[in-house]
């Protein structure tokens, strides 16, 4: 097999693409979208993530001027978590406008994350945004279909493959020769939309996440670099087995619908029909419900926190609650919020059980949908899949368990027992020290972890497309 040959034939495709009409109009399409979407998204990066860190920064404010005042009032006046964009969202998208961006942290109760874009936006927003990685996704990878449909088939139309053939080439260098020009071509698109996003990425200011985000980075990059190769694989495979170029262009658009359109939405659709997710009202209820047999923290004559107090007053070998060494009703405040956090948290993990089986559905699908893969991959390393929302919303639920224990806390301790003199009080200084809400987005090792199925998915369709063009070449039919 001879370098030399392969390169040769690999520039003639090149050529014969630049020749086409289509080729200038496709780079024109793919430049104005870029600028289009790179602004878009650099804008909606920079005043989402500005406005949320001002109204973070105000939230925080607001709850260190309050004045003296009970603790448990502190507890209910509660505070907000703000969910902070990455980077990469710039590059994708992903989930980023269906999912909230604010969650209220209070007591007792926990809430959803709220302001979502799609709940602000018209229905057009479901028809989805264009980004850079939509270009990646799904314009580039038909404009490599078309490219390359018929990088083979046509020569066998014409009768030009029989004399390559003829002339001492061999089939394995047409064919490698063929990939290799289609592969390095659509690079182009690549390359470009990469340069990009590396400036953002490279100027943007991340302290101590600008190491990771680069990484980050990498990996998307030879992804792409690894789905763009398993396409233009695909095509030529197409085209060597199409009598016709027409009938592998006819192929070739029939599997982009499939892998983009048909089997995402479809599988989607089945995730949702053979594991239904309870609604809002369902679960809320639910857990009302568990509340009430586990025992209700505000009314004294509950069973569970009656017998709870005869065992502390037992333990502190007293008869009234006022002879307690800290105070009773923020030590049962905090039994409270232990006890409805625990049973909230264990219906939102049923509840995202039911979710992770609904996603791996599609997850799975991969294995036969190359575009399963990286679109997961996409969204998962930037920042922007169901896992990082979940995360975020973890991180928001531990905060504000801490936030409603340092009242409960500081109740205990500084607030005295009914019956008892002394102040209903505490200082405003209290409310200074407990540190602002900080989200840090999920690492890149856990990433790693959440999205194996696809990154295996990739390199097995990559090993399976390497396989298929040493198959081909080997048999592959000059007339």
């Amino acid at each position: 097999m001879r370098k030399n040959v392969i390169y040769i034939i690999a520039r003639q495709l090149w050529l014969d693409a630049f020749r086409s009409r289509v080729m200038g109009i496709a780079t024109i399409l793919v430049l104005m979208l870029l600028v289009f979407s790179a602004y878009s998204g650099w804008e909606n990066y920079h005043d989402q993530n500005y406005t949320r860190h001002a109204i973070q920064d105000d939230v925080q404010a607001s709850w260190e001027n309050n004045p003296d005042k009970h603790p448990h009032r502190m507890a209910h006046y509660g505070s907000f978590a703000f969910r902070i964009k990455h980077i990469l969202s710039v590059f994708d998208l992903g989930m980023e406008n269906f999912v909230g961006n604010a969650v209220f942290l209070e007591a007792h109760k926990q809430n959803t994350a709220n302001f979502s874009e799609a709940s602000m936006s018209t229905g057009l927003l479901r028809f989805g945004e264009v980004s850079l990685a939509m270009l990646l996704k799904v314009i580039v990878p038909l404009l490599i279909f078309y490219l390359g449909f018929g990088a083979i088939a046509r020569e066998r139309e014409n009768g030009t493959l029989k004399l390559l053939i003829g002339q001492g080439i061999t089939r394995k260098e047409i064919v490698l020769g063929k990939w290799l020009g289609l592969w390095s071509l659509s690079l182009i698109f690549l390359t470009t939309i990469f340069l990009v996003l590396l400036t953002f990425v490279v100027f943007e200011s991340h302290d101590s996440l600008h190491l990771e985000s680069l990484l980050r980075y990498m990996v998307l990059l030879v992804s792409y670099i690894l789905f763009f190769a398993i396409l233009s694989a695909i095509t030529i495979l197409v085209s060597a087995f199409s009598k016709t170029a027409k009938s592998a262009l006819v192929k070739l658009l029939g599997i982009w619908l499939l892998f983009v359109i048909i089997v995402p939405k479809s599988l989607q659709a089945m995730g949702y029909y053979l594991y239904p997710t309870p609604s809002k009202i369902e679960m809320e209820t639910a857990v009302e419900n568990d509340l009430i047999q586990q025992g209700d923290s505000h009314n004294p004559d509950d069973p569970h926190f009656k017998a709870l107090k005869d065992s502390v007053l037992m333990a502190n070998n007293i008869d009234d609650v006022a002879d307690l060494p800290f105070n009773y009703g923020g030590f049962i405040m905090a039994k409270g919020e232990a006890l409805s956090t625990k049973v909230y948290l264990n219906h939102q993990e049923h509840l995202y059980d039911i979710y992770t089986k609904q996603n791996n559905l599609e997850r799975y699908s991969a294995f036969v949908n190359p575009y399963t893969a990286i679109k997961n991959l996409s969204m998962a390393f930037s920042g922007t899949d169901f896992q990082s929302f979940l995360h975020f919303k973890d991180k928001a639920e531990a905060y504000r368990f801490r936030l409603a224990q340092e009242m409960n806390q500081l109740q205990m301790d500084f607030i005295p027992n009914k019956g008892k003199a002394g102040p209903n009080t505490i200082s405003s200084d209290f409310w200074k020290q407990f540190p602002p809400f900080e989200y840090h987005f999920l690492s890149i090792s856990k990433v790693f972890r959440n999205e194996l199925v696809s990154l295996f998915a990739l390199v097995l369709w990559g090993a399976i497309t390497v396989l298929g063009l040493l198959n081909v070449s080997a048999n592959l039919k000059a007339i």
